[in-house]
Formats: structure tokens, sequence, C-alpha cells
């Protein structure tokens, strides 16, 4: 792997923290439907353009006004369309230079739980402008379909992240993920993407220990100036270590490079057209493939919506990608549901509501631990001390899935007992799926996709005064997820073959999109934009809580499988409801036994 010198490194940072300690933050103007736009200009409205000198028919001259802006729409969806056919014919010629591999499927080894699963590597371009040159490393593995005989196709997966690797996910979910009439006819296919997990990961430093030194004792998110100082050196540190272990693969690292390669797989399995199911993060995946490759999507199955715009930055918003993803609000507006379902269920059910309101026990639970921390045991005669700043983040994690509330409830309660010893008595369930998400992933590389394709707010030292502002809008979690886009400050790197908009799509083929009503990370107000990017998007509301629908609702499931099986769409705003109401018990333990989330692999959550 070739590395960068540090000289070179140490010049493109000290560029990039060039900025004073009290840079102030760019103003922004509300845009529409509230979303705040950075430097935004007012337009004159129709009424004031109508006042001009010498027009004495105002009626007329609206009416005149009326057609000459339809025309001007016309003109620019006719413009758009030209500029996405251009796009197509170049991505399309792209793509015909590539060779397409072949998949030697294997057995992915003698463990009972890999029985039914197929694994395989294929090299693609590393950059797609030399088709010919250096390849990557794509990991796969396939659930081969039930009734083979019937096979319609492959249906391609991505579980979210950035940084989510699609190989585990199928292997540990696809079973109970999909229907039993969508496994009878589809080959369920994973692949970790360019840079994630088996498939040439990037990495930031050389072993796994030098990278958790850089983040010893640093809280996940910093409150005070000390705090925010060894924060931000902390990510200066990872960030110079990304570019120094991984700096060619940084370089080609971006989503639309990650189209590029489903593109290959699907002319590998030999699907004429592609099927795909995406989750979270997998969604803008999905929306830049359509972009990419509009005449060759079958059917999109769009899962936990996230904003292109949003995401991208394309929008003109300049705050960092942390505030600009609206997972602060999204938390919040899913954290106040908690408490309030908390409350409904009694101390019957909820063990908070054993203590009093669940929402004033909360916020004084958490007003005590950011000055009196507590130790809970983890059973292996190490402690976890829960400070504030990890309970918040506890928290947003296990909001990801109404199923664990309870166990939820059942910390906060242990956390806020009005007899407390010195230590917590016993680790509760929230804490052990909180530490089983934090060791799935191998490097924190894996998951900076949006660091050299997204746009930044290029005010690394102003973090602090963004997270203040967050923190008013969206208590505790604004400021939480304010930090995730750091490190992206400090990395003047980026793949000249990104995407980055504008996101209006042509693809003609109907695309189904859910949105679930209170949902922390991709919340449920990017739903209806996403959804109308496309021509034919056939948006459900999933009347529920938590990440994604997966897992959640067998109206949604059934939907689904109609869409994938049959090209059957729901009508557009279409309605489900989940399951399973928050701190109701499983109604079987088998039901316990298959909970099925999307994983928060990332430390962006998505």
């Amino acid at each position: 792997m070739r590395r960068t010198t540090r000289t070179t490194l140490t010049l493109a940072l000290a560029a990039t923290m060039a900025v004073p300690a009290a840079a102030p933050i760019v103003a922004a103007a509300a845009g529409p439907g509230g979303t705040a736009y950075a430097g935004q200009t007012s337009v004159p409205s129709t009424q004031d353009r109508s006042a001009a000198p010498g027009v004495q028919d105002r009626a007329a001259a609206s009416g005149v006004q009326d057609r000459v802006a339809a025309q001007a729409v016309t003109g620019a969806s006719a413009a758009l369309r030209g500029r996405d056919e251009a796009l197509a014919r170049r991505e399309a010629a792209k793509a015909a230079r590539v060779a397409v591999p072949k998949i030697a499927w294997k057995s992915c080894g003698s463990a009972p739980a890999l029985a039914k699963f197929q694994c395989a590597t294929v090299e693609v371009p590393t950059d797609y402008d030399r088709p010919r040159g250096a390849t990557t490393t794509i990991a796969l593995t396939r659930l081969p379909a039930s009734d083979p005989a019937r096979k319609i196709g492959t249906l391609f997966t991505n579980p979210g992240g950035p940084g989510g690797p699609g190989v585990d996910f199928v292997q540990q979910a696809a079973q109970v993920a999909y229907t039993p009439q969508v496994r009878a006819r589809f080959d369920i296919l994973g692949f970790d993407p360019r840079g994630v997990g088996k498939s040439d990961p990037v990495l930031c430093f050389p072993t796994a220990a030098e990278e958790a030194a850089v983040f010893q004792g640093v809280p996940p998110f910093p409150l005070t100036p000390a705090e925010t100082a060894a924060y931000t050196r902390s990510n200066l540190k990872l960030a110079a270590g990304c570019l120094t272990t991984s700096p060619d693969r940084l370089k080609h690292y971006s989503t639309a490079n990650v189209a590029r390669d489903l593109d290959v797989l699907r002319r590998a399995v030999g699907d004429d057209k592609l099927s795909y199911a995406g989750y979270s993060y997998g969604t803008y995946l999905g929306a830049t493939y359509a972009k990419l490759f509009p005449s060759k999507v079958r059917a999109l199955v769009l899962d936990g919506t996230l904003s292109p715009e949003w995401y991208s930055g394309s929008d003109g918003d300049r705050r960092p990608v942390g505030v600009r993803l609206r997972q602060g609000e999204g938390g919040a507006e899913t954290f106040a549901q908690f408490l309030a379902e908390c409350k409904k269920a009694g101390a019957a059910r909820c063990p908070l509501a054993q203590l009093g309101d669940p929402s004033t026990v909360t916020e004084a639970l958490l007003e005590r631990l950011k000055t009196h921390p507590v130790d809970v045991p983890l059973g292996d005669g190490t402690t976890l001390k829960v400070t504030y700043q990890v309970a918040v983040q506890v928290i947003f994690f296990s909001l990801y899935d109404a199923a664990g509330w309870t166990d939820l409830a059942g910390l906060l309660a242990q956390l806020a007992a009005p007899v407390r010893t010195a230590k917590v008595a016993a680790v509760p369930q929230a804490l052990i799926e909180w530490n089983r998400r934090k060791e799935q992933y191998t490097s924190i590389g894996s998951s900076l996709q949006p660091c050299i394709e997204a746009r930044h707010s290029g005010q690394p030292l102003a973090y602090q005064q963004f997270a203040d502002e967050a923190d008013r809008r969206a208590p505790h979690f604004g400021r939480m997820r304010t930090w995730v886009g750091q490190t992206c400050e400090f990395m003047p790197v980026r793949d000249g073959d990104a995407f980055l908009g504008p996101w209006k799509l042509s693809v003609k083929a109907p695309v189904l999109v859910f949105g679930t009503r209170y949902d922390p990370a991709t919340p449920y107000r990017a739903t209806r934009p996403y959804a109308d990017l496309y021509p034919d998007a056939r948006m459900v509301t999933v009347e529920g809580y938590g990440h994604a629908t997966i897992g959640k609702s067998s109206c949604a499931d059934a939907m689904i499988t109609a869409y994938l099986v049959g090209l059957k769409a729901p009508a557009d705003n279409s309605t489900c409801t989940q399951d399973r109401k928050p701190f109701e018990p499983p109604a079987s333990a088998r039901e316990a036994k298959t909970r099925v989330t999307v994983p928060a692999l990332s430390r962006w959550g998505l």
C-alpha cells in the first residue's frame, strides 16, 4: 500500500487548521419548510414583479407571468433531463469498458450457522476512469433462492452505515428479514462496500490498539472546554492516521464508486436490471445508483431514508454534516415518545415509571451524571463509568428498536434509583447491546465515507458553537450528533468521482419508500422529500418507533414481498403499523429470538 509522507500531510492539515478559535458560524436563513440554507438569497415574488411600472392589467400580467414561469420550469426540466441522460451515457460508457468478473461461489466455512450461505470475492477497478488499472477487492455472500427453478434474480442489499458490512448483515439477518416468498424467488446477496469489512478496508492505523489509544480517556462527545480540546486533538490524530495509512483507498471511497461496483455485481450475476433493498445510508446508495444507472433499475426498496441533500450538503447548508442530518432532532423526538410510552405503560411494564414521572426522573438523572457518574460492572471484572455523555449515547442507539425499550428503561431506573450504592448491581441489557455494537466494526476509517464526498463547514474549531445551537434545538442529542463529522474537517482529500447532486431522479420504475414515524437516525421529516426525488415513488408511513422498518411490521413485509416478487407497488401515502407496541412483551419465545434491526455499525449511526 502506498503511503503519503508526513511532511505533505502536515502541510495539508496545517492549512485545514488555519481557522480562528472563535470563527463565527455562517448564518443560515430559513428555507422552505423550515430548512436552513446558508447564504440563500431572496427571490422577488410573482406579486412583486407584477407591480412593475407600465403594467395596467394586473390579471393579464399575472397570466403572462404564469405562462413564463411554466415555460421556465419546463425548460429547466428539459435541461435536467438532458444532463441526466448525458450522465447516464457517460456511466454506461465507463461500465462498458469494465470486464465483468466471474464469481466463484464457495462454502463460507464449517460453522453450522453458515451452512446455507455461499461466499466469494471479486476484483473491481479502483478507479473507473482507469478500468484496466489497479483493482480493489469486494467481499460477497449470498443466500441462494430456495426455489431456484422459479428464481427471478438476485436481491442486492445494503444495511446502512456508512461502514455497515453487508456480508454480516445477510448471514445474520437474511433468513428472518425477508419473507419465505422473497427467499424462494431471489438469491439474497450482501457485499461489504469498498473500504469496509473484508473489502480492502480503510484503516487509520496499523493496529487496532493504536487506533483505540487515540480516543483513550476521551468522552463520546465533549462538554467542557478541556474536553473539547482533547476531543479535537483526537480527531486531528485520527485524520492524520487515516490519511497516512489508507490514502489511496480514501481517494476512491465515494458512494458513487460503490454504486459503480454494484452495477458490476449486477452484471456479474446475470441480472438485466437491479433489484435492491437499502436501509438508512443504503437509501443514499440507492439514490446514487438510480442517478447513475436509471435504465438499470427493476425494483428499489428504500427504508429509513437519508436525505441526499442533507448528507451531501448540496442544498447549500454549510453546517457540519452531523447537524445537517437532523439526527439530534430525530433522537429528541423519539426519546420524547419513549418517555410518553413509558408513562402510559405504567410501573407494571416500564421500570422507569416506578420512580415517578419518566421525563422528570430522566432529566434529573442526566443532570446528575454530568458531575456524578455511576460505575457499572461489565461481568468480566471491569467496569464502565456511565457519564452523562455515555448515557446519552446509549439512549440514542437504544431508541433504534422499540423492542429494547424495556431494557433501556431498566437501565435508566437502576442509574436513577433513590437508594444507590457505588456500583449498579448487574449489567443492564441496554449496555450489553451498546457494547456489542461498538465491537462490530474494526476501524473507524470504514465509516468515514462522508469525509471524502460530502461538503463540510470549513470551521473545525467552531464545533462547540454549532453544538450549543444544536443542543438548544434538540436537548442532549443535538450536541452529541454535531460532533460526529469533526474528523472530516481535518481530511483535505476528496474523491473526484463522487456524485453530489442535483438529486432529482429520472428512473422510470416505481420505487418503494418507507419512513417510520419516530426514527432517531433517519428522521421521518426526510421521507416525503426523499420520495419526491423519484418520478414514481410509493411512500409508506409505518406508524411506530425505531430506525427503519425491517423486522418490525408484517404489513410492511407483505408490501415488500408483493413489490419485489410481482412488481405490485402499493398506493402512494399508504400506512402500516408495527406488530408490537413499546413495552409489550414478545408474543412468543420465537419472536424474542428473531428480532431484526438495522445495526448502528458506524459512528454515523445510519
